[in-house]
């Protein structure tokens, strides 16, 4: 039995695998289907807008490479790609940290804060 190798792109909020979810969990190696998880350990508080607008930009970047092989470096663009998408997506307000997760690290940048300039 052939067991094809998994490619997967992993960001810190950003996880494609070239594979699909099987009826038990298991990730199963695909050469047509990517699997998109977004923000695994909860750093961001989302609202469904912001995550369509991932998801969006996530089929966007693939139908781009579609054509394309499907390889470890292309599948490492989309990834960073959408990490930067991410990141404009924190910058205009649309997500923020969430500062209950288990590790708060500000890994994209710190968090703007309000001045108060009426002191």
């Amino acid at each position: 039995m052939n067991n094809p190798m998994l490619l997967k792109s992993t960001t810190r909020h950003i996880r494609i695998f070239a594979g699909e979810i099987d009826r038990d969990g298991d990730l199963v190696p695909s050469q047509q289907v990517l699997t998109l998880d977004v923000d695994p350990d909860n750093e961001f508080n989302w609202n469904e807008d912001a995550l369509q607008k991932i998801y969006r930009k996530f089929d966007e970047l693939v139908e781009a490479s579609s054509g394309e092989d499907l390889t470890d470096y292309n599948l490492r663009r989309v990834g960073s790609d959408l990490e930067h998408y991410l990141r404009s997506l924190l910058q205009l307000g649309e997500v923020s940290y969430n500062l209950s997760a288990r590790v708060t690290n500000y890994s994209m940048g710190v968090p703007q804060v309000a001045i108060d300039d009426k002191q």
